[in-house]
């Protein structure tokens, strides 16, 4: 029996939200990318964390307990870094909106970072800082009226998941500058496909699976680098939202925690029979009605509390999603569920 990630020859992973939140270890997460370094298969970390170097995010990795280095790290900082080096001229002045670790990538490739409008910058560029104040994004609003200045956002994140929940992300303050300016940045990290490319060209992967715990990032970044992607529930996204999901944001895979790279991917029959449709998987059976699912559940199951979480409840959405977007391939629509344990209509 073969292992979902024995079909890839590199795992492309997010960070936040898949391997760690905030500064703790996602539970089994560490140990489980290890494993699959030591079956041979490299796992390049892509991140659209600004705020950090790579060295620092590498550390940070190694201190959870992963064995990687600063070379299987690529950041939304670098991606922004490489975009505006192609744009503009070497020694140009680049108003830096984040942290010092996102002037140093400026740096590095022959720009100059400043801090105000009055160094006569010829661009913005916008990244995570958790210790930014209003100053910092006015100064940048400033800058934008010039409709010359170029802006470049490193992601457009809307939210963060820290240790003690949810927090705003990157997006909520490129919006906030958005808003003061009535335009609109290039993005140069997730969920645009180069910073994927860049991480699979980084070990000369030919077939690479991207994993991660946001649809409108990773998953929409797998569509447009056009690369196999797997959701994880570990962080901001759940079943009921991935069912639900825009077809370009719409995972090859539905995985509970990375240790489900381990196991063999059910396959999961689809057929049409009039007006309904209907999915088979290994015990689970989901046909669509119209707007409703109805869900036929392996004999002698009874839902009780240790449904939630379990492999057959993973099975179940598993079946309820390949039936669903089978039935609506080109829209986005929220079911209505029969039979479905937690889910009833």
């Amino acid at each position: 029996m073969a292992s979902l990630i024995e079909s890839y020859d590199a795992l492309l992973s997010d960070l936040d939200g898949v391997v760690y939140a905030g500064p703790f270890a996602i539970e089994g997460a560490p140990q489980a990318l290890n494993r699959v370094q030591a079956s041979g298969i490299p796992v390049v970390f892509v991140t659209n964390n600004a705020s950090r170097s790579v060295e620092t995010v590498a550390q940070h990795l190694r201190d959870l307990g992963v064995e990687t280095d600063a070379d299987h790290v690529v950041s939304a900082a670098q991606a922004a870094a490489r975009v505006l080096a192609e744009r503009l001229d070497a020694g140009a002045k680049v108003l830096v909106t984040g942290t010092e670790d996102l002037a140093d990538c400026i740096r590095e490739v022959g720009l100059v970072p400043v801090r105000s409008q009055a160094e006569e910058p010829v661009a913005v560029v916008q990244g995570f800082n958790p210790k930014i104040v209003w100053e910092d994004l006015a100064e940048a609003a400033y800058t934008l009226a010039d409709p010359e200045v170029l802006w470049l956002a490193t992601n457009t994140d809307q939210s963060i998941p820290k240790e003690r929940g949810i927090a705003p992300g990157n997006g909520t303050l490129v919006a906030a500058v958005g808003t003061a300016t009535r335009r609109t940045p290039l993005v140069a990290g997730k969920p645009e496909a180069p910073i994927f490319h860049a991480a699979a060209q980084s070990v000369n992967s030919q077939r690479p699976v991207i994993v991660g715990d946001r649809l409108d990032t990773d998953i929409l970044g797998g569509h447009r680098a056009q690369m196999d992607s797997a959701l994880v529930l570990t962080g901001v996204q759940s079943y009921a939202d991935v069912i639900a999901a825009v077809p370009d944001q719409r995972p090859t895979y539905v995985l509970r925690t990375l240790e489900d790279f381990f196991a063999e991917y059910p396959q999961i029959d689809v057929m049409y029979e009039g007006y309904e449709t209907i999915a088979y998987g290994p015990k689970w059976q989901a046909i669509v009605r119209g707007d409703s699912i109805h869900m036929y559940a392996p004999e002698g199951f009874a839902a009780d509390e240790s449904f939630a979480g379990s492999e057959s409840e993973l099975e179940a959405w598993r079946v309820a999603i390949a039936a669903w977007w089978a039935s609506y391939p080109s829209e986005a629509k929220t079911p209505s569920f029969v039979n479905m344990p937690g889910q009833d209509s």
